[in-house]
């Protein structure tokens, strides 16, 4: 199916020169002088990088229809990631190249949800927060908690994340996989 640069939405994924990008932003410009004309950034599904595209304002191009699979995260055996379709029972093996930096946030048993483009996997999408637990971080002191500052501290995945001065280890914490941020201990 045919979409124009008016139907852009954020998120909306599209085929461009060959390869499948989302959109993350964009926006449409009419300047006083020349046609109108719409600033986008898109990022490729397949590396992760992320482009600045113009078109022209009315421009077509394919759209993709993106599919969420829900799925459970068995475990990891050093080459690949299985995951179990919690409804059919259904066991699938993605390499772990493919899962990239997204393994960080993923625990045994965890809820992710699989992308789904035209049949192929393209990518997953951990949970939004997670509670992990700490296995290794700089002893906290009385009266840490004054300054406000943060130390790193080594979560159960493997994952480093930043965390306030009197967080322990063996403690939960709750981070957002969004950005790596520490939200708050369990």
């Amino acid at each position: 199916m045919a979409v124009t640069t008016s139907n852009f939405k954020n998120g909306m994924c599209i085929m461009y020169d060959g390869k499948m990008w989302i959109i993350v932003e964009f926006q449409h410009v009419k300047p006083g002088k020349g046609g109108a004309f719409v600033r986008t950034k898109l990022k490729e599904l397949k590396t992760g990088r992320v482009v600045d595209i113009t078109f022209r304002a009315g421009e077509k191009m394919d759209d993709v229809r993106v599919e969420t699979k829900r799925m459970q995260y068995l475990y990891n055996d050093g080459s690949a990631f299985h995951f179990m379709d919690t409804a059919s029972y259904e066991q699938i093996e993605l390499d772990a190249d493919f899962v990239g930096d997204t393994a960080k946030w993923l625990k045994e048993n965890d809820e992710v949800e699989l992308m789904v483009a035209d049949g192929d996997f393209i990518g997953v999408e951990p949970p939004m927060f997670v509670e992990l637990e700490i296995t290794e971080t700089d002893p906290g002191f009385k009266g840490d908690t004054v300054q406000g500052g943060t130390k790193p501290a080594t979560l159960e995945t493997g994952a480093v994340v930043q965390v306030p001065m009197f967080i322990n280890a063996g403690e939960r914490v709750k981070i957002d996989t969004r950005d790596g941020r520490y939200v708050t201990r369990v």
